[in-house]
């Protein structure tokens, strides 16, 4: 099981300032399927024992230099060691083709950080955590559901990807509208086997077009500007392959959550777009579940998509230590 040499960038090229109440290092691991994921680690400055522990990842088309090393920075101050990765085929992990996803290999992905992390020596294994943001949220629920090391889990701003690729945003496509998706996924795939190469689908848009969404602006005054951007972030860049999300739009990822024994706190603010995939996955999840006492839905008020992912001043850091602490004990 040996891991395929990668080619890391040491200098500090996050998208947020480097701490020093922490200590940083790249590390590498390799998920179920072989492919050798890259991350940062993050651990308390002078800390000694064995330690709490917490995976971090997200959102779906960023890369561990922007919000998920924010969140894995931000905890190892407050005594957890974390651990920010790049899922498979994305950032610096490895993975081809490039730029595909997969329900099934990016909840491995969340499940090989748990194997890593469980076998460090600095870190109690029975006190591990993780930590999904947007669409990574959706993922980290669909790993509580399967993993039970997995102590305590966090989805921030979530969005519940195989629900988004099937029905479209706010559930506006029917039945006709979903084939006609396919029809046009399975033609993308006969044009991309001639060439030889995959088709990107194009990052945030850019120029944004005045008469977008605010949720498109929103997106794009974090991907597009020097608040967010990545040189490696596919959201900023050229995007996913045109068919890298294909196989979403027919594997729902939260069908076993109201199984979950573990500790789940959804975090989301009220004027997200995005709002209703946590709410709908919060109600799923304790209907008709015998665990609900260790499970909570936090509305942000007044916070939008992307505040969650970089305003310190509103994302609950404050409550993200208590739950962590509390379940990770």
């Amino acid at each position: 099981m040996e891991c395929e040499k990668l080619s890391l960038t040491e200098a500090w090229d996050k998208t947020f300032a480097k701490s020093e109440k922490v200590d940083h290092c790249k590390v590498v691991f390799r998920n179920r399927y072989g492919i050798t994921l890259a991350a940062d680690m993050y651990r308390p400055a002078g800390a000694g024992g064995k330690l709490p522990a917490i995976a971090v990842c997200g959102p779906f088309g960023a890369v561990k230099e922007q919000c998920s090393g924010l969140y894995a920075q931000t905890m190892a101050e407050r005594g957890f060691l974390t651990l920010a990765f790049d899922p498979s085929f994305t950032g610096e992990s490895g993975g081809q083709p490039r730029y595909m996803a997969s329900p099934d290999i990016n909840t491995e992905d969340f499940q090989a950080a748990v194997d890593y992390l469980s076998c460090r020596e600095d870190v109690d294994p029975e006190r591990i955590g993780i930590i999904g943001i947007c669409g990574w949220g959706g993922l980290a629920l669909n790993t509580a559901a399967i993993d039970t090391r997995v102590k305590a889990t966090a989805a921030m701003t979530m969005y519940d990807m195989s629900r988004v690729n099937a029905n479209g945003y706010f559930d506006a496509m029917d039945e006709d509208a979903r084939y006609a998706a396919r029809e046009a996924l399975n033609a993308q795939r006969i044009r991309d086997y001639k060439s030889g190469s995959y088709e990107l689908g194009g990052g945030v848009v850019d120029p944004v077009p005045e008469d977008a969404p605010f949720f498109v602006k929103d997106y794009h005054a974090y991907y597009k500007t020097p608040r967010g951007y990545h040189p490696r972030s596919l959201n900023s860049n050229g995007g996913w392959n045109k068919t890298g999300t294909m196989s979403f739009m027919n594997m729902p990822q939260l069908t076993y959550t109201h199984e979950i024994r573990n500790a789940v706190l959804i975090v989301h603010g009220e004027k997200a777009h995005s709002c209703y995939f946590s709410r709908d996955a919060y109600a799923a999840m304790v209907k008709d579940s015998r665990y609900t006492d260790n499970k909570e839905l936090m509305i942000i008020p007044g916070a939008v998509h992307t505040d969650l992912y970089d305003q310190v001043d509103i994302i609950p850091f404050d409550k993200l230590e208590t739950f962590f602490r509390e379940y990770l004990k």
